[in-house]
């Protein structure tokens, strides 16, 4: 009869660094979450042309609550960083607010 032999990793692979972009808040009108768009410029793969492309995501901010105490509002700079899914679309939290808007 063979014996069971227990292989245990010598090293735990280590999650590196989370994904991190940086862009301006479109919407902050949710409880915990604003709306993040990040634009950038890129090559089109095939003819070369530089186009401008657009993302948005939806990012978790522990300390906003819309109506009450809202902490980041539209227009504000802020770098997001990916995390584990919060909700069926909320992958993203914000990190910190890197400029405030002006609001008149």
């Amino acid at each position: 009869m063979a014996e069971a032999t227990q292989t245990t990793p010598a090293t735990t692979p280590s999650r590196g660094r989370p994904k991190t972009r940086v862009g301006i808040v479109t919407s902050n009108k949710m409880q915990k979450t604003v709306v993040v768009t990040v634009s950038r410029r890129a090559a089109h793969p095939k003819y070369g042309k530089i186009l401008s492309m657009r993302e948005k995501y939806k990012a978790h901010v522990e300390d906003h609550d819309y109506p009450a105490k809202i902490t980041i509002n539209e227009g504000d700079r802020v770098r997001i960083a990916e995390t584990r899914p919060g909700s069926k679309d909320k992958r993203w939290r914000v990190v910190e607010v890197l400029e405030k808007t002006k609001n008149v």
